[in-house]
């Protein structure tokens, strides 16, 4: 069974902080400098692959410089929602991961979001990387796997 949220009681509940602060954050940049690059698209809010591609081409911070990078390439190739540019579950993600958070539930919780957005409309293809997803999918159930087989053997020989 799913329970569907809403993102905004979700992310105050949580003390999550906004799309803004988040983007700040990994970017190092200031708040004007943001608020002026976040874009509306569909439902949700995002920002354009050109703004990013700017801040990894100028800030003067390499560590940021290589975390900008890593949002883009997880928002237009991982996780791809709006042409040319990243979406805000992204920055969920990365926030997950600064927080030593386990990155799973997010992914597979974007990859829910796609196929129901599909199924919604009655058409459309999954948005997401399905490398990515075939990769998990085997990793976790090899191990569950695994777990079965010496489980049941400890119980036989008990």
């Amino acid at each position: 069974m799913f329970i569907v949220l809403n993102r905004q009681s979700l992310l105050k509940s949580r003390n999550v902080p906004t799309f803004l602060k988040k983007l700040m954050s990994i970017t190092g940049m200031s708040e004007q400098w943001v608020a002026a690059r976040i874009k509306q698209k569909g439902d949700s809010k995002c920002i354009p692959w050109k703004s990013l591609k700017d801040a990894i081409l100028t800030h003067p911070d390499v560590k940021k410089r290589v975390d900008v990078f890593a949002l883009s390439i997880y928002g237009l190739v991982v996780f791809p929602k709006a042409l040319g540019h990243v979406d805000e579950a992204i920055t969920d993600l990365f926030y997950c991961l600064h927080k030593r958070v386990t990155p799973i539930l997010a992914i597979l919780a974007e990859t829910f979001r796609s196929l129901s957005a599909c199924q919604k409309v009655g058409e459309g293809r999954f948005i997401g990387c399905a490398q990515l997803l075939l990769a998990w999918f085997h990793s976790h159930f090899w191990k569950v796997d695994k777990f079965r087989i010496g489980f049941s053997q400890k119980i036989i020989h008990h």
